[in-house]
């Protein structure tokens, strides 16, 4: 029975756990932090805006099987949230594109 419970909890754990491909945490403008295989010209480019529009917060990528998300912290202005997306390289190629049985 305290198996059952311990396997319970474990898959829980997985299921529910955070886990973004990218982090990007900004302070003032300036990165701080990054996790993850940031694409070049995307970690220029949030410099960049980071520097001609300063902020605070986190950008969390994720992607599933279909689509790749951005998640921005509620600190994130609208307006720099959409300069990320625009320098955001959505053709990233995940290395099993093409192959199809």
């Amino acid at each position: 029975m305290e198996y059952v419970i311990v396997l319970a909890i474990a898959v829980i754990f997985l299921v529910f756990k955070d886990r973004p491909i990218m982090v990007l945490k900004f302070e003032d403008g300036e990165l701080t932090q990054s996790k993850g295989n940031i694409p070049h010209g995307f970690l220029i480019g949030c410099k960049d805006i980071a520097h001609k529009q300063p902020f605070s917060g986190k950008i969390k990528v994720y992607r599933n099987r279909f689509a790749t998300k951005l998640v921005f912290s509620k600190s994130v202005p609208s307006k720099v949230k959409q300069r990320i997306h625009n320098v955001f390289p959505h053709t990233s190629s995940p290395k099993k594109r093409g192959r199809r049985a």
